[in-house]
C-alpha cells in the first residue's frame, strides 16, 4: 500500500491513464477489424475506405503512446499490402 501522498497520486493517475488507453487500444482495434473484415469480405472499395479510416487513427495511437512506432508501421504495411492483393 502507498505510504507516501506522492505514491498515492501516483496510483489515482496510473488507474486513470490505463483506462484512457484501454479505451484508444481498444478503438484501434475496432478500426483493425472493419480492415480485416471488408478483405475477408473481398470488397476492395470498402477495405480502402476502411484503411483510409484507420491510417490515422493508428497514427494518432503512436503520437499517444499507446502503439509503437514499428508495430503501428508493421500492420499498415501489412494490411495495404493485402488490401492492393484484392
Amino acid at each position: 500500500m502507498a505510504n507516501t501522498p506522492q505514491a498515492r497520486k501516483r496510483i489515482r493517475r496510473n488507474t486513470r491513464r490505463a483506462e484512457i488507453n484501454t479505451n484508444r487500444m481498444s478503438r484501434i482495434r475496432t478500426f483493425l477489424k472493419k480492415v480485416e473484415g471488408a478483405i475477408a469480405g473481398g470488397d476492395k472499395s470498402a477495405a480502402t475506405e476502411a484503411l483510409k479510416e484507420m491510417q490515422p487513427e493508428l497514427a494518432r495511437g503512436v503520437a499517444r503512446g499507446v502503439v509503437h512506432k514499428n508495430t503501428a508501421a508493421r500492420k499498415m504495411s501489412r494490411l495495404s499490402k493485402r488490401v492492393s492483393a484484392l
